[in-house]
């Protein structure tokens, strides 16, 4: 299963160099990159580990792809992404974010539909379906 959060997710892979475009992009619209690190991507984890300090002062994209380089080689397995934030008044918030490295094997979620008392039906995400237990069935 391929996990799609953010901007591209629905893409193939970006490339080295479309992702120095897209850094590129977001330096010159003044936005700050960051690279960030998870190992569960699960869609209500909005807190990934951040890899180093914002980059509010960097210009130059080759600077980001270092950072980029490092998490990648530091945390194989892991999902890696980059940030633009824009600090401008009236926005202050996060205008791109794409994933940059994501590992091997993407294990994915599943649907679970729980039925209760009166006909009630609740429905939660299982995080890596692959693993479920023998006989556990999902529909």
């Amino acid at each position: 299963m391929r996990l799609t959060q953010g901007t591209f997710s629905f893409l193939p892979d970006l490339t080295d160099d479309d992702i120095r475009g897209q850094i590129e992009y977001a330096l010159r619209q003044g936005w700050a990159c960051s690279v960030e690190f998870t190992d569960d991507p699960h869609p209500r984890n909005s807190f990934w580990d951040m890899w180093g300090l914002p980059m509010f002062d960097l210009k130059d994209a080759a600077g980001v792809m270092l950072e980029v380089d490092a998490c990648r080689k530091a945390k194989p397995g892991h999902y890696v992404k980059v940030n633009a934030f824009d600090s401008t008044p009236g926005f202050e918030t996060m205008r791109l974010s794409f994933i940059v490295a994501r590992p091997d094997n993407e294990r994915g979620f599943c649907l679970v539909r729980d039925e209760g008392e009166a006909r009630t039906i609740r429905y939660r995400l299982r995080p890596y379906a692959d693993d479920r237990p023998e006989g556990e069935r999902y529909e």
